[in-house]
């Protein structure tokens, strides 16, 4: 039974959240803009037969296309508008941090802050326009040769349709783009987060139907399916632990004299999460194998060279490269994306001027070492903890046949993404209530 505490926190969470005006017209912004996007991946490309299309893609699922297609929502399944989805912007974004990393006009357009920010995003923007491009041709290109048992995908084949699919898809994306910043801005989550994790949920139900029609087939045993079950909870609560554990870095702050006070003195902590990077390592890894082998995959169905062919067989769902190839991406991205959130110099710099230290370890550089010591073991952590969970679906599928949906990227960005969007809207609870308190506050002060 639920201590007396806890019931008056609830209620006071909820009343907080009846009164919460703001927060629940974001909320509603949220759900329509996800709303807007669900409906989009069931527009279908301009001169394809959608009939055609979903046959050659069962025939195709069990590559890599079956990733891509849960990130998309079911989009490229059904070839709608939004088939490339927002991976162009996800891959441009990697090309432009990692350029940060090496270029020294780009890292001191970061260095200026707001002002900086935003020319590194009009990059990114112009990078995803060309990326989006790029691969909405060789898609167009692609369906032109790709055929199945009621005939060709592509109604009316030529420049034309090239033109519309290059412009349809691009359109796509930059659109989806546009939605996530806007959810970001005026709604609660991560835009683009969100909009992935949408495309993973709307793609659950058919999930389960599909594993429990495999059970009753008999291809599946009961038994497996309850193991399966348990196995997806067990993974979940991993995952939750995971993402919440941290190390904590005890800082002390010398008292100091002002006048006739003292100030100062008191211990905090700062803390250093085992996952720094979240769930962008799966994201960026996944992005940056479906860009080139997506278009390998439709190459390869109108006669391309023997090698598309090889590559494309390599990197299928449980094949050794596939999996090599991964998870190197993860442990480098996971390390490369914690040393963009967390920079040891400038925090040890930040503390030394505030008059904070870390008892035993001298303020200034051997500090910075200190952090960074620390924080390379929690990445190393962190890297294996996420290879382990993404792993997991590529040994399900190449042994078992399940569906892809249940593995451990999957739940992993639908649990951090349930995570970070449940503590926003915390948070904007509990602004609400300091807000409350000091209208309050002021009230009484003009009555007294």
């Amino acid at each position: 039974m639920a201590s007396a505490a806890e019931r008056m926190a609830a209620s006071l969470n909820l009343g907080a959240f009846a009164k919460a005006t703001e927060l629940k017209k974001r909320i509603w912004f949220t759900i329509g803009a996800l709303i807007v996007y669900r409906l989009g991946t069931y527009i279908p490309l301009p001169g394809i037969d959608p009939m055609i299309m979903a046959d050659i893609f069962r025939q195709q699922a069990g590559g890599i296309l079956g990733m891509f297609n849960v990130f998309a929502g079911g989009a490229l399944e059904r070839m709608t508008i939004f088939a490339l989805n927002i991976m162009p912007y996800i891959s441009a974004s990697i090309i432009v941090q990692l350029l940060t990393a090496v270029s020294p006009q780009l890292e001191a357009l970061k260095k200026e802050g707001e002002t900086g920010r935003k020319k590194l995003n009009q990059y990114t923007r112009y990078g995803t326009v060309l990326l989006a491009a790029v691969q909405a041709y060789g898609i167009a290109v692609g369906l032109e040769g790709m055929s199945g048992s009621r005939g060709g995908a592509v109604i009316d084949p030529g420049m034309f349709f090239r033109i519309t699919t290059v412009i349809t898809l691009t359109g796509g994306t930059l659109f989806l783009m546009w939605l996530g910043e806007q959810i970001t801005q005026r709604g609660v989550g991560q835009g683009i987060s969100l909009i992935i994790f949408a495309g993973i949920i709307a793609e659950l139900p058919r999930a389960l139907a599909a594993t429990l029609e495999l059970g009753r087939t008999g291809a599946l045993s009961t038994f497996f399916i309850l193991i399966l079950l348990v196995l997806v909870v067990a993974v979940i609560t991993f995952i939750v632990f995971m993402e919440r554990a941290q190390r904590r870095i005890l800082v002390q702050y010398p008292k100091r004299q002002v006048g006739q006070r003292m100030f100062g003195g008191e211990s905090s902590h700062l803390p250093l999460k085992l996952n720094t990077s979240g769930v962008i390592p799966p994201i960026f890894a996944s992005s940056l194998l479906l860009m080139p082998v997506t278009i390998a995959q439709f190459t390869a169905s109108s006669g391309a060279p023997e090698w598309i062919t090889t590559i494309t067989t390599l990197l299928g769902h449980g094949q050794p490269l596939y999996m090599v190839t991964y998870v190197a991406l993860i442990v480098f991205f996971c390390f490369f994306y914690t040393s963009i959130v967390f920079n040891p110099n400038d925090t040890a710099e930040n503390l030394k001027k505030h008059g904070g230290f870390v008892p035993g370890i001298r303020p200034g550089q051997r500090t910075a070492e200190h952090f960074d010591y620390v924080l390379t073991r929690l990445t190393v952590i962190g890297a294996i903890y996420i290879s382990a969970v993404c792993l997991l679906p590529e040994i399900l599928i190449s042994q078992y046949s399940v569906p892809f949906y249940f593995g451990g990227t999957s739940l992993l960005i639908v649990v951090s993404v349930t995570m970070d969007t449940v503590a926003q809207i915390q948070s904007h609870l509990l602004a609400h209530q300091y807000e409350g308190l000091i209208k309050k506050a002021k009230l009484r002060g003009a009555r007294k």
